[in-house]
Protein backbone atom coordinates (compact mmCIF):
# COMPACT_ATOMS: atom_id res chain seq x y z
CA UNK A 1 0.00 0.00 0.00
CA UNK A 2 0.70 3.67 -0.63
CA UNK A 3 2.27 6.19 2.14
CA UNK A 4 4.48 8.84 2.93
CA UNK A 5 8.02 7.38 4.75
CA UNK A 6 10.85 9.51 6.06
CA UNK A 7 13.94 7.41 7.00
CA UNK A 8 16.62 10.52 8.42
CA UNK A 9 17.67 11.74 5.32
CA UNK A 10 14.33 12.00 2.42
CA UNK A 11 10.61 12.01 2.51
CA UNK A 12 9.33 9.67 -0.10
CA UNK A 13 5.87 8.28 -1.27
CA UNK A 14 6.27 4.33 -1.34
CA UNK A 15 3.84 2.03 -2.65
CA UNK A 16 5.44 -0.99 -0.82
CA UNK A 17 4.11 -0.71 2.89
CA UNK A 18 2.75 -3.24 4.70
CA UNK A 19 1.03 -3.13 8.05
CA UNK A 20 -0.56 -5.83 10.80
CA UNK A 21 -3.49 -6.93 11.37
CA UNK A 22 -5.21 -4.94 14.40
CA UNK A 23 -4.87 -6.98 17.72
CA UNK A 24 -7.08 -6.69 20.84
CA UNK A 25 -8.22 -3.56 21.50
CA UNK A 26 -6.86 -2.05 18.01
CA UNK A 27 -9.02 -1.03 15.12
CA UNK A 28 -7.69 -0.94 11.26
CA UNK A 29 -8.55 2.26 9.58
CA UNK A 30 -9.31 2.91 5.48
CA UNK A 31 -7.19 6.69 5.62
CA UNK A 32 -9.02 8.46 3.27
CA UNK A 33 -8.01 11.61 3.80
CA UNK A 34 -5.44 13.88 6.29
CA UNK A 35 -4.39 17.60 6.65
CA UNK A 36 -0.31 18.32 6.00
CA UNK A 37 0.90 19.43 9.64
CA UNK A 38 3.83 21.87 10.28
CA UNK A 39 4.58 19.00 13.03
CA UNK A 40 5.19 16.13 10.35
CA UNK A 41 7.47 18.87 8.83
CA UNK A 42 9.26 19.30 11.71
CA UNK A 43 9.99 15.59 11.61
CA UNK A 44 11.58 16.12 8.51
CA UNK A 45 13.58 19.15 9.40
CA UNK A 46 14.72 17.74 13.13
CA UNK A 47 12.49 19.74 15.48
CA UNK A 48 10.52 17.13 16.37
CA UNK A 49 13.19 14.09 17.05
CA UNK A 50 11.55 11.05 16.17
CA UNK A 51 13.30 7.62 15.31
CA UNK A 52 13.12 6.52 11.98
CA UNK A 53 12.44 5.10 9.66
CA UNK A 54 8.63 6.72 10.23
CA UNK A 55 5.32 6.89 8.48
CA UNK A 56 4.24 10.23 8.80
CA UNK A 57 1.03 12.24 9.10
CA UNK A 58 -1.20 12.52 11.88
CA UNK A 59 -4.25 14.58 11.42
CA UNK A 60 -6.92 11.98 9.75
CA UNK A 61 -10.27 10.18 8.83
CA UNK A 62 -11.42 7.47 7.37
CA UNK A 63 -13.60 4.08 7.68
CA UNK A 64 -13.05 1.33 10.00
CA UNK A 65 -11.93 -1.87 8.19
CA UNK A 66 -11.68 -3.86 11.20
CA UNK A 67 -11.60 -4.40 14.68
CA UNK A 68 -9.95 -6.14 17.12
CA UNK A 69 -10.75 -8.21 20.15
CA UNK A 70 -12.99 -6.75 22.55
CA UNK A 71 -13.73 -3.18 20.42
CA UNK A 72 -17.03 -2.40 20.43
CA UNK A 73 -17.84 1.56 20.00
CA UNK A 74 -17.01 1.29 16.56
CA UNK A 75 -17.47 -1.42 13.63
CA UNK A 76 -17.02 -1.92 10.32
CA UNK A 77 -17.82 0.84 7.42
CA UNK A 78 -17.85 3.57 10.75
CA UNK A 79 -16.54 7.10 9.41
CA UNK A 80 -13.94 7.92 12.52
CA UNK A 81 -11.84 10.57 13.10
CA UNK A 82 -8.61 10.07 14.16
CA UNK A 83 -6.65 11.77 17.37
CA UNK A 84 -2.92 11.15 18.33
CA UNK A 85 -3.81 9.87 22.21
CA UNK A 86 -2.93 6.53 22.39
CA UNK A 87 -3.60 7.18 26.42
CA UNK A 88 -4.36 3.79 28.37
CA UNK A 89 -7.50 4.79 30.08
CA UNK A 90 -6.94 3.67 33.48
CA UNK A 91 -4.34 5.63 34.72
CA UNK A 92 -4.65 8.97 37.18
CA UNK A 93 -4.23 11.13 34.28
CA UNK A 94 -7.01 9.60 32.55
CA UNK A 95 -9.32 8.87 35.24
CA UNK A 96 -9.65 12.78 35.71
CA UNK A 97 -10.22 13.39 32.35
CA UNK A 98 -7.00 14.27 31.32
CA UNK A 99 -5.75 12.14 28.71
CA UNK A 100 -3.14 14.30 27.02
CA UNK A 101 -0.83 13.94 30.30
CA UNK A 102 -1.40 10.06 29.66
CA UNK A 103 2.08 8.87 30.42
CA UNK A 104 1.58 6.03 27.87
CA UNK A 105 0.27 8.45 24.95
CA UNK A 106 3.86 10.22 25.17
CA UNK A 107 7.19 9.13 23.57
CA UNK A 108 6.39 5.15 23.38
CA UNK A 109 6.64 4.84 19.01
CA UNK A 110 5.44 1.41 18.24
CA UNK A 111 5.91 -0.11 14.80
CA UNK A 112 2.63 -1.71 13.08
CA UNK A 113 4.10 -0.95 9.55
CA UNK A 114 7.20 -2.89 7.68
CA UNK A 115 8.63 -2.08 4.13
CA UNK A 116 10.85 -4.84 2.47
CA UNK A 117 11.08 -7.36 6.26
CA UNK A 118 12.06 -3.62 8.05
CA UNK A 119 9.87 -2.22 10.83
CA UNK A 120 8.79 1.29 10.24
CA UNK A 121 7.70 3.33 13.66
CA UNK A 122 4.51 5.05 13.69
CA UNK A 123 4.39 8.75 14.05
CA UNK A 124 2.17 10.02 16.60
CA UNK A 125 0.76 7.10 17.42
CA UNK A 126 -1.69 7.58 14.27
CA UNK A 127 0.26 7.38 10.80
CA UNK A 128 -2.56 8.64 8.53
CA UNK A 129 0.10 9.69 5.78
CA UNK A 130 -0.69 5.89 4.76
CA UNK A 131 -3.88 4.04 2.52
CA UNK A 132 -4.43 2.29 6.25
CA UNK A 133 -3.51 2.59 9.71
CA UNK A 134 -3.58 0.72 12.86
CA UNK A 135 -4.81 2.36 16.04
CA UNK A 136 -5.75 1.83 19.75
CA UNK A 137 -9.65 1.96 20.08
CA UNK A 138 -9.54 5.04 22.14
CA UNK A 139 -7.94 6.71 19.00
CA UNK A 140 -10.92 6.12 16.41
CA UNK A 141 -13.68 8.23 17.23
CA UNK A 142 -17.28 7.75 15.01
CA UNK A 143 -18.42 10.52 13.42
CA UNK A 144 -21.65 11.47 10.97
CA UNK A 145 -21.16 9.80 7.55
CA UNK A 146 -22.53 13.42 6.40
CA UNK A 147 -18.93 15.53 7.38
CA UNK A 148 -17.11 15.20 4.33
CA UNK A 149 -13.86 13.23 5.22
CA UNK A 150 -11.66 15.61 3.62
CA UNK A 151 -12.48 17.99 6.61
CA UNK A 152 -13.14 15.42 9.13
CA UNK A 153 -9.40 15.03 9.09
CA UNK A 154 -8.60 18.04 10.23
CA UNK A 155 -10.36 17.77 13.38
CA UNK A 156 -8.22 15.13 14.81
CA UNK A 157 -4.98 17.84 15.48
CA UNK A 158 -5.80 21.06 14.08
CA UNK A 159 -9.15 21.68 15.50
CA UNK A 160 -8.46 19.54 18.84
CA UNK A 161 -5.12 22.18 19.52
CA UNK A 162 -6.66 25.00 18.53
CA UNK A 163 -9.99 25.30 19.91
CA UNK A 164 -9.32 23.03 22.70
CA UNK A 165 -6.61 25.76 23.94
CA UNK A 166 -8.79 28.23 23.84
CA UNK A 167 -12.15 26.38 25.26
CA UNK A 168 -10.54 23.34 27.68
CA UNK A 169 -7.09 25.34 28.51
CA UNK A 170 -7.43 29.14 28.62
CA UNK A 171 -10.99 28.77 29.02
CA UNK A 172 -11.50 32.00 27.28
CA UNK A 173 -15.12 33.69 28.59
CA UNK A 174 -17.90 36.13 27.13
CA UNK A 175 -16.32 39.20 26.76
CA UNK A 176 -12.65 38.46 26.71
CA UNK A 177 -9.83 39.79 24.46
CA UNK A 178 -7.76 37.54 22.49
CA UNK A 179 -4.38 37.77 20.66
CA UNK A 180 -3.91 35.16 18.12
CA UNK A 181 -0.21 34.97 16.95
CA UNK A 182 0.01 33.12 13.28
CA UNK A 183 -3.00 32.61 11.53
CA UNK A 184 -2.16 28.87 10.11
CA UNK A 185 -4.00 25.80 10.51
CA UNK A 186 -4.14 26.21 14.23
CA UNK A 187 -4.00 29.37 14.81
CA UNK A 188 -7.43 29.77 12.17
CA UNK A 189 -8.93 27.40 14.64
CA UNK A 190 -7.67 29.37 18.22
CA UNK A 191 -9.49 32.38 16.31
CA UNK A 192 -13.14 30.19 15.79
CA UNK A 193 -12.47 28.24 19.19
CA UNK A 194 -12.14 32.39 20.79
CA UNK A 195 -15.33 33.24 18.81
CA UNK A 196 -17.01 30.31 19.67
CA UNK A 197 -16.54 31.33 23.56
CA UNK A 198 -18.10 34.48 22.82
CA UNK A 199 -14.91 36.67 23.33
CA UNK A 200 -15.32 40.37 22.78
CA UNK A 201 -12.15 41.22 20.81
CA UNK A 202 -10.09 38.67 18.91
CA UNK A 203 -7.00 40.10 16.95
CA UNK A 204 -5.51 38.34 14.56
CA UNK A 205 -1.13 38.97 13.92
CA UNK A 206 0.42 37.38 10.37
CA UNK A 207 2.97 38.70 8.76
CA UNK A 208 1.62 37.91 5.41
CA UNK A 209 -1.33 40.44 4.41
CA UNK A 210 -2.87 37.78 2.30
CA UNK A 211 -4.29 35.80 5.08
CA UNK A 212 -6.61 38.76 6.37
CA UNK A 213 -9.85 37.38 4.44
CA UNK A 214 -9.99 34.10 5.87
CA UNK A 215 -8.55 35.00 9.47
CA UNK A 216 -11.83 37.35 9.46
CA UNK A 217 -13.87 34.89 7.97
CA UNK A 218 -12.62 32.54 10.86
CA UNK A 219 -13.34 34.94 13.63
CA UNK A 220 -10.91 37.66 13.98
CA UNK A 221 -12.51 41.62 13.79
CA UNK A 222 -9.39 42.78 13.61
CA UNK A 223 -5.99 41.93 11.78
CA UNK A 224 -2.31 43.12 11.68
CA UNK A 225 0.84 42.76 10.21
CA UNK A 226 2.78 43.09 13.20
CA UNK A 227 2.83 42.31 16.62
CA UNK A 228 4.11 46.00 17.65
CA UNK A 229 0.77 47.27 16.30
CA UNK A 230 -1.70 45.22 19.08
CA UNK A 231 -1.14 47.69 21.68
CA UNK A 232 -2.93 50.62 18.96
CA UNK A 233 -5.96 48.12 18.97
CA UNK A 234 -5.73 47.02 22.76
CA UNK A 235 -3.71 49.72 24.54
CA UNK A 236 -4.15 48.17 28.14
CA UNK A 237 -2.71 44.43 26.57
CA UNK A 238 -5.09 41.23 25.88
CA UNK A 239 -6.73 38.88 28.48
CA UNK A 240 -4.98 35.88 26.28
CA UNK A 241 -2.40 35.74 23.48
CA UNK A 242 -2.51 32.62 21.82
CA UNK A 243 1.24 32.03 20.04
CA UNK A 244 0.81 29.54 17.18
CA UNK A 245 4.31 29.88 15.12
CA UNK A 246 6.89 28.52 17.54
CA UNK A 247 10.00 31.27 17.48
CA UNK A 248 11.09 32.60 20.61
CA UNK A 249 10.48 36.26 19.75
CA UNK A 250 7.03 35.82 19.50
CA UNK A 251 6.82 33.72 22.57
CA UNK A 252 8.08 37.42 24.31
CA UNK A 253 5.84 39.60 22.31
CA UNK A 254 2.89 36.79 23.50
CA UNK A 255 3.95 37.55 27.49
CA UNK A 256 4.34 41.45 26.64
CA UNK A 257 1.10 41.78 25.49
CA UNK A 258 -0.83 40.63 28.38
CA UNK A 259 -3.25 42.58 30.36
CA UNK A 260 -3.43 42.65 34.27
CA UNK A 261 -4.61 39.00 34.74
CA UNK A 262 -3.57 37.64 31.42
CA UNK A 263 -2.81 34.54 30.05
CA UNK A 264 0.23 33.55 26.93
CA UNK A 265 -0.64 29.87 25.75
CA UNK A 266 1.83 28.68 23.77
CA UNK A 267 0.89 26.52 20.84
CA UNK A 268 3.94 26.93 18.63
CA UNK A 269 6.47 23.92 18.71
CA UNK A 270 10.22 25.85 18.59
CA UNK A 271 13.68 23.49 18.37
CA UNK A 272 13.80 21.41 21.67
CA UNK A 273 16.65 23.25 23.04
CA UNK A 274 15.32 26.88 22.44
CA UNK A 275 14.81 29.27 25.12
CA UNK A 276 13.06 32.16 25.48
CA UNK A 277 13.34 35.28 27.51
CA UNK A 278 10.81 37.50 29.38
CA UNK A 279 11.02 40.03 32.34
CA UNK A 280 10.00 37.98 35.42
CA UNK A 281 9.01 41.12 37.17
CA UNK A 282 5.79 41.55 34.50
CA UNK A 283 3.99 38.35 36.11
CA UNK A 284 3.30 39.53 39.50
CA UNK A 285 0.57 41.02 38.40
CA UNK A 286 -1.49 38.07 38.20
CA UNK A 287 -0.05 36.73 34.63
CA UNK A 288 0.03 33.46 33.77
CA UNK A 289 2.33 31.23 31.16
CA UNK A 290 0.77 28.46 29.97
CA UNK A 291 1.92 25.02 28.18
CA UNK A 292 -0.61 23.27 26.17
CA UNK A 293 -0.57 19.55 24.82
CA UNK A 294 -2.94 18.67 22.09
CA UNK A 295 -5.65 21.65 23.02
CA UNK A 296 -6.01 19.63 26.74
CA UNK A 297 -8.29 17.60 24.37
CA UNK A 298 -10.72 14.62 25.92
CA UNK A 299 -10.69 13.32 22.16
CA UNK A 300 -13.57 11.22 22.64
CA UNK A 301 -15.67 13.69 24.16
CA UNK A 302 -14.35 16.63 22.24
CA UNK A 303 -14.57 15.20 18.58
CA UNK A 304 -18.05 14.78 19.20
CA UNK A 305 -18.77 17.74 20.07
CA UNK A 306 -17.07 19.67 17.26
CA UNK A 307 -18.37 17.52 14.82
CA UNK A 308 -22.07 18.67 16.50
CA UNK A 309 -20.82 22.27 16.48
CA UNK A 310 -20.16 21.91 12.58
CA UNK A 311 -23.51 20.21 11.80
CA UNK A 312 -25.01 23.12 13.27
CA UNK A 313 -23.09 25.60 11.35
CA UNK A 314 -21.00 27.13 14.42
CA UNK A 315 -17.67 25.36 13.79
CA UNK A 316 -16.30 25.88 10.23
CA UNK A 317 -14.24 22.87 8.80
CA UNK A 318 -14.58 22.54 4.88
CA UNK A 319 -13.10 26.68 4.88
CA UNK A 320 -10.69 25.22 6.68
CA UNK A 321 -9.49 22.92 3.26
CA UNK A 322 -7.27 25.13 1.47
CA UNK A 323 -6.11 22.61 -1.27
CA UNK A 324 -6.73 18.50 -1.21
CA UNK A 325 -3.76 16.65 -2.96
CA UNK A 326 -3.17 13.15 -3.86
CA UNK A 327 -1.02 11.62 -1.88
CA UNK A 328 1.70 11.29 -4.92
CA UNK A 329 1.59 15.22 -5.05
CA UNK A 330 2.73 15.18 -1.48
CA UNK A 331 6.38 17.32 -2.42
CA UNK A 332 3.74 20.13 -3.92
CA UNK A 333 1.58 19.93 -0.42
CA UNK A 334 4.82 20.60 1.43
CA UNK A 335 6.38 22.70 -1.16
CA UNK A 336 2.92 25.37 -0.62
CA UNK A 337 2.15 25.02 3.05
CA UNK A 338 5.90 26.06 3.74
CA UNK A 339 5.19 28.99 1.46
CA UNK A 340 1.83 30.09 2.94
CA UNK A 341 0.00 29.00 0.47
CA UNK A 342 -2.62 26.86 2.31
CA UNK A 343 -4.18 27.05 5.28
CA UNK A 344 -4.47 23.54 5.45
CA UNK A 345 -3.61 21.09 2.52
CA UNK A 346 -5.07 17.70 2.72
CA UNK A 347 -3.57 14.28 0.92
CA UNK A 348 -6.14 12.24 -0.42
CA UNK A 349 -5.41 8.16 -0.83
Amino acid sequence: MRGVVFDGRQTVVVDDLEIRDPGPGEVLVAVAAAGLCHSDLSVIDGTIPFPRPVVLGHEGAGVVEAVGAGVTHVVPGDHVSLSTLANCGTCAECDRGRPTMCRRAIGRPQQPFSRGGEPLYQFASNSAFAEKTVVKAVQAVKIPAEIPLTSAALIGCGVLTGVGAVLNRARVDRGDSVVVIGTGGVGLNVLQGARIAGALKIVAVDSNSAKEDVARQFGANEFLTDVAAVREVLPDGADHVFECVGRVELVRAAIDLLDRHGQAVLLGMPAADAEASFVPAALFLDKSVLGCRYGSSRPQRDIRLYADLYAEGRLLLDELVTQTYPVEDFGKAVADAEAGRVARGVLTF
